[in-house]
């Protein structure tokens, strides 16, 4: 008999139902009262048939125009709760008081009146029940005192006709409650279905848009509230930026110690994070792997920004401490923000990609930011992917030689292969910038075939102890029909694959490593010697290395600038020196240009060296010259 004041769903159900049902029965029961008092107008007093029947059409037009405006209010559990309790309370009441006003014009009229009034009380019951079906406390209340009373003074009169008529009005009215507290039930239940479908669909929602490792959300939910704040931005004219983070270092730590360690690096990872973007009111989201994502909707300055971003890079270069072990990592972060450099969502996540991908080139683990350069680049990148997928290789492409000396002997014991493009369109262009576009383009492959044939066929006229190195891409290794494809050239070309050295760097080991060791075992197998280039600027572990054939490392060019004044330098080319050694490989120094490096290479002990120290790449047609030169050095030395 109490309002279910424990369940807020039910109570603002039961009000959105009243809010319909209840200006229905306060009309019924004014056209009912109407009616009655009609038939009892030459019998009873007008206070009986004019003053209380419009009273009480004044109390229900009001209680009508109360529950009509109600219509367009979402009610809240409060507002619901107190809604029903005033209705429950004034059910007692407006029964009480329609019951009387039945009573009092009961002496009064002929039998055909008090028939009417008869009927008048069972029509109001029975409508009460209905319209009352969502409040179960009110419709009982109303059904008992005015069958009740019904009864009693049906029963007091003495005459049978009546008395059955209550008796029979009375048992309606216990059938229709049993009905009403079915269909109370049954409402009470598919509320509690509805709640349960909506809590359902919301953790539904929750997860579609939650990432199941981190509790971050992700990459949908990035890209939809991204939507929402460039709208809010574009609107209110203010900035918006967008930031990619992307971890160096992760794979090693997944293929040295799992991915269960993996996993776990990446919740701590995303704790850490989030405990300094959080403050600052910052969106974070997973992307997926190792990339994180960042939308700052308080930009007030490019360098207050990056200077979270380099808050953020120095927290990721602090130590890690796994049940595994303490394990070191890094992160690169690109910034873009709106409205200077993009303008569309798109665009920016776009931006804020390739400004992340700049900086893993040139400033691995810091915050860089989309600047002006930047788009300039993508422009001239695109032209260059453009004159790529149009070129004629076997013509545009040529290649150039830098000789690979023996610092011992001072005889130059082979020569690399360098690319070289001259466009129809474009010009030359440096291979800096047209290798790692047709990289990103998927082309790159298309490339090795006519370089890799054009130097063969110029090393068949080299000197049968000089060998050739050439750089394969990694997406020469990435699946078994480029690897064989690659075989088909050495074999078809007459060179001994003995003589023939192909490199690759550590980003090759970032693709299907099964599939790169496989692709490297056929080329070993053919007996080509197999190059780790650019050796250091990685991040492979020792555990990968040792499980490929190498037979040379090269140590980066970026450890060797200004070796004799860079102790880190200097100590990082000694530990290499000494790691090839130790696994038996020979070690060439890439990129010495000056006569202190090599001084202090040979201090070092050092051995092969490739640099403009000795000579800038060459013309096919200038190497038996330049070999003479050095024979002649040789012999003088």
């Amino acid at each position: 008999m109490s309002i279910p004041a424990g369940n807020p769903e039910l109570l603002k159900a039961q009000y959105r139902a009243f809010s319909r049902q209840l200006p229905m029965m306060y009309l019924i029961l004014m056209t009912s009262t109407w009616a009655v008092a009609a038939t009892h107008m030459a019998y009873a007093p007008y206070w009986l048939t004019i003053g209380m029947p419009m009273a009480m059409t004044v109390f229900s037009g009001y209680r009508v125009a109360h529950w009509w405006r109600s219509r367009r209010i979402a009610p809240t559990p409060e507002i619901a709760a107190q809604a029903l309790n005033r209705t429950n309370r004034m059910a007692s009441g407006i029964a009480i008081t329609f019951v009387t006003w039945s009573l009092l014009l009961f002496p009064y009229g002929d039998a055909y009146a008090k028939s009417h009034l008869a009927f008048y009380m069972a029509i109001t019951v029975i409508s009460c029940i209905f319209c009352l079906t969502h409040l179960r406390p009110a419709a009982i209340k109303v059904t008992v005192i005015v069958d009740s009373a019904f009864i009693v003074f049906f029963a007091m009169t003495g005459q049978p006709t009546l008395l059955a008529t209550a008796i029979n009005i009375a048992l309606v009215s216990i059938g229709m409650l049993v009905i009403l507290m079915i269909n109370y039930r049954d409402f009470t239940r598919m509320i509690d279905a509805q709640l349960r479908t909506e809590a359902l669909g919301n953790e539904n929602l929750r997860l579609a848009n939650l990432d199941s490792l981190t509790d971050l959300p992700n990459r949908r939910a990035f890209f939809a509230h991204l939507s929402k704040c460039f709208d809010a931005a574009e609107r209110d004219g203010s900035r918006l930026a967008v930031g990619i983070i992307d971890l160096d270092g992760f794979k090693p730590v997944n293929d040295l110690y799992g991915h269960a360690a993996g996993d776990r690096l990446l919740v701590v990872v995303g704790q850490r994070l989030a405990g300094l973007c959080a403050p600052r009111n910052i969106h974070l989201s997973r992307l997926g792997g190792d990339e994180f994502a960042l939308i700052v909707s308080e930009v007030l300055n490019d360098a207050d920004l990056g200077a979270h971003g380099e808050e953020l890079c120095a927290a990721l270069r602090a130590p890690f401490y796994l049940p595994e072990a303490m394990v070191q990592i890094s992160g690169s972060v690109g910034f873009a923000v709106y409205p200077e450099m993009a303008a569309s969502s798109e665009e920016l996540f776009d931006r804020a990609d390739y400004a992340l991908y700049h900086g893993k080139r040139s400033k691995r683990g810091n915050a860089i930011l989309f600047s002006a350069d930047h788009n300039a680049e993508i422009h001239r990148d695109a032209r260059i992917e453009q004159a790529l997928k149009i070129a004629n290789f076997a013509t545009e492409l040529d290649v150039v030689f830098q000789p690979i000396v023996d610092i011992r002997t001072e005889r130059a014991i082979g020569f690399e292969a360098l690319a070289r493009w001259t466009s129809p369109v474009l010009g030359p262009v440096s291979p800096a910038l047209f290798i790692p576009v047709a990289e990103r383009a998927g082309i790159i492959s298309r490339l090795t075939r006519p370089l890799l044939e054009k130097a063969l066929t110029t090393a068949q006229h080299w000197p049968a102890d000089m060998r050739l190195s050439f750089n394969l891409s990694a997406y020469d290794l990435t699946s078994p029909e480029s690897a064989l494809g690659v075989v088909s050239t050495i074999e078809k070309s007459g060179f001994d694959a003995r003589r023939l050295d192909l490199e690759i760097t550590e980003t090759a080991f970032m693709h299907d490593f099964g599939q790169v060791q496989k692709s490297i075992e056929i080329l070993r197998n053919l007996g080509c010697g197999i190059s780790l280039d650019d050796f250091g600027t990685g991040y492979s572990s020792l555990s990968r290395l040792h499980a490929l054939p190498l037979t040379k490392i090269k140590v980066d060019r970026g450890f060797v600038t200004n070796l004799h004044e860079r102790p880190a330098s200097y100590k990082i080319v000694k530990s290499l020196l000494a790691l090839s050694g130790d696994m038996k490989v020979d070690c060439i120094v890439e990129g010495v240009e000056t006569k202190e490096e090599m001084a202090t290479l040979r201090k070092l002990g050092g051995e092969l060296v490739q640099g403009f120290y000795y000579s800038p790449p060459m013309s096919a047609r200038e190497i038996p010259g330049y070999l003479t030169e050095r024979a002649a050095v040789a012999k003088a030395g």
